[in-house]
């Protein structure tokens, strides 16, 4: 990658949306490349310090920086809109300099738009923002661009320009908001059907037609409530609207909200409506967001909207017939809540696989590096280099628990089954067949979901009891298995185990304090760790633990990890009866046998936290499920799924056990991560 690079862009506080999104490419760009980052004009600049400079170029003053620092020291621009006019304007004619305003229009446009900018000079009319774009100039300037959509490609291209441009898709955030805690500030019924308006409240988000299209709708759903949450513009008078549509008691002007609240209010709404005309092929991480909370959203049919997949939101035409359609949708959407979670549950799932920040950060990492390598006079002249690959990764967000590898469905590991005849041959004690029968579901399920191999692979089974271990190497395959327990660490013992038929299987077994002691391995030593029922019972260090198994797998190699979930519907129906959910926190009775029993679990885990807690030990989550765990008489738990459906709360994920794997991709991300240590 790009050993060093210069990055231009306004960050927050300013209110602009490419603030936000530099701030965010910021946390994943960091971790593949070394950046300097400016966030306004520096006294001195000397681009020979970096391999590259990237410029986020926006049509608003808080860019003024980037722009001027772009003409006198080229670099990588990213266009994230097709229109700098406004820009333009206000670092010449808010600046008073009308000279550069006019050296402007006569550098950018034909001899019409030149007459047209001396009226604006004597201040008859107002620029032509739609008609001069303001591109060119910068573009002539410019080593390479990027842009998110083949709108503004297209009009890069029509503009003149004739270097390298990357399209690589707007990030997304997937954040995690409390729907019914936004409602219940709302005043608002978890029924309710809530349509949201967000970001600033200017014209040409088609608000005026989305408030007439909602009127039509009140009239056949009552109930039905607006919210529009974003800063009003000082001449648009959207209250007066809204009292001349008699929609009073029926929509809200929140005005603007901190970042927090505004996702809080996305996450409460039902649908949102995300309309811009006219465009410029400017994205919407407003839109991102949305789509990335799971809702069902309907977008303007224009400009960089027009790319979105036809399965993930609904489109709505500019021409007369906008306000029929907008109605029909939203009387659609109200009326038919399992579409509308249907096209939220698309749209968030492409999110999850096209648009996550770390692959926009990995494409933007590997562009910029291509054109620190060519340099600017051996790039290619007209191609557009093709969208970077990269592997999939879940994107934590900020402590927020997020869940990509639930847009995979499915382990793309080989499952081999292993029949539960030949697990009980394995336990010929009837100690051991006694716990054979409570957990042999949990047993199947281990050795379904941990990937077969070759005599060349080697694993290690943490808390080993041998039960499944001779599988891990006459059923799956491996050369080398390997057990370890808890005890004084330095010390193995050579364990044997006969089954039923008469077999005999032998396991080096070593001990140690998982939290505390560095594993006897060597680094990269195991293709696969199996860490079952373990992770429970931890007291003070679990990513001690994580760490350690990081460091001993190889590039690639696996974690397995099953533990019970504290967000079942057991828990749940539990809790809600007066109960502890968890399965074992009752404390331990001194021995009356002098066998020492298992130790109490400590704490146990959601779905989402086991998710998180891979991604910051290092691993790609491959595999993510939830099923039986013991074989005890199940109650029925109906009446609390009746209970996450009226809610909508998720029903996903509500086994008594959890089930994981984890691919490794690279070192441990976070040794302390927030959400797990105080």
């Amino acid at each position: 990658m790009a050993n060093k690079i210069a990055f231009f862009s306004p960050l927050p506080p300013a209110r602009s949306g490419i603030a936000d999104y530099s701030a965010t490419l910021l946390e994943e760009l960091r971790k593949l490349a070394d950046v300097e980052v400016f966030s306004s004009k520096p006294p001195r600049f000397n681009p020979a310090d970096f391999d590259v400079v990237l410029y986020q170029v926006g049509n608003n003053e808080h860019h003024d920086f980037c722009y001027e620092t772009a003409l006198e020291h080229p670099g990588v621009v990213v266009v994230h809109e097709a229109n700098l006019h406004h820009l333009i304007a206000d670092i010449t004619i808010k600046r008073g300099d009308w000279d550069a305003y006019m050296r402007a229009v006569e550098q950018e446009g034909d001899a019409q738009a030149i007459e047209y900018s001396k009226r604006v000079r004597t201040r008859e009319i107002g620029p032509d923002y739609e008609g001069v774009p303001m591109l060119r100039h910068l573009l002539s300037r410019s080593k390479a661009a990027i842009v998110h959509s083949g709108c503004v490609e297209t009009e890069l291209r029509g503009a003149g320009f004739a270097g390298p441009i990357a399209r690589i898709p707007h990030g997304a955030w997937i954040p995690e908001a409390g729907r019914l805690e936004y409602r219940d500030r709302l005043g608002v019924n978890e029924n309710t059907a809530l349509i949201g308006v967000f970001g600033f409240l200017k014209p040409y988000k088609r608000i005026a037609e989305s408030l007439r299209a909602f009127r039509r709708l009140v009239r056949l759903q009552p109930d039905a409530k607006m919210i529009l949450v974003g800063e009003p513009h000082p001449e648009f008078p959207l209250q007066s609207i809204i009292q001349s549509l008699d929609l009073s008691a029926s929509v809200r002007l929140l005005g603007f909200r901190p970042l927090d609240e505004f996702v809080g209010y996305i996450a409460a709404s039902d649908i949102v409506l995300n309309l811009r005309y006219p465009t410029v092929g400017e994205n919407s991480g407003t839109l991102m967001r949305a789509l990335g909370l799971g809702k069902a959203v309907i977008v303007s049919d224009v400009g960089s909207f027009s790319e979105l997949p036809g399965d993930i939101c609904l489109k709505a035409p500019v021409d007369a017939s906008e306000e029929d359609h907008l109605f029909e949708y939203l009387n659609l959407l109200v009326s038919r809540p399992d579409l509308r979670e249907l096209l939220g549950a698309r749209a968030r799932k492409w999110v999850e696989t096209e648009c996550t920040w770390p692959k926009v950060a990995q494409r933007y990492a590997e562009f910029l590096e291509r054109v620190a390598n060519n340099g600017a006079h051996a790039l290619p002249s007209r191609d557009r280099w093709p969208e970077a690959s990269s592997p999939g990764d879940l994107v934590p967000g900020q402590a927020e628990p997020l869940l990509q590898s639930l847009a995979k469905g499915a382990s793309v590991i080989e499952q081999i089954k292993v029949e539960p005849e030949y697990i009980a041959s394995w336990s010929p004690t009837e100690a051991s067949k006694a716990y054979l029968q409570t957990h042999l579901t949990r047993l199947e399920k281990t050795l379904a979901i941990t990937p077969p191999a070759s005599p060349a692979d080697r694993i290690l089974e943490m808390g080993s009891y041998l039960q499944i271990t001779p599988a891990l190497k006459e059923k799956l395959g491996y050369g080398e298995v390997r057990g370890c327990y808890y005890g004084s660490a330095g010390s193995s013992e050579r364990r044997r185990t006969t089954s039923s038929t008469g077999a005999e299987f032998y396991c080096e077994v070593d001990l140690f304090d998982a939290e505390k002691d560095r594993f006897p391995y060597e680094d990269e030593h195991f293709t696969t760790v199996l860490c079952c029922e373990l992770l429970e019972h931890l007291t003070t260090d679990p990513m001690r633990m994580l760490a350690e198994i990081n460091r001993i797998l190889k590039p690639g190699g696996h974690l397995v990890i099953t533990t019970p979930n504290v967000v079942s519907l057991r828990a749940l129906a539990a809790i809600l009866e007066g109960f502890h959910p968890g399965f074992f926190p009752a404390y331990i009775s001194p021995p009356s046998d002098g066998v020492e029993p298992e130790a109490r679990h400590n704490r146990e885990y959601a779905p989402r936290e086991i998710a998180v807690l891979l991604h910051d030990s290092g691993f790609e989550v491959t595999l993510l499920e939830t099923g039986p765990f013991r074989e005890e008489p199940k109650p029925e738990h109906e009446w609390v799924i009746h209970l996450l459906e009226r809610y909508k709360c998720a029903q996903d994920l509500r086994g008594d056990g959890i089930y994981a794997v984890g691919r490794k991709t690279g070192p441990v991300r976070s040794r302390y991560p927030a959400w797990l240590y105080q």
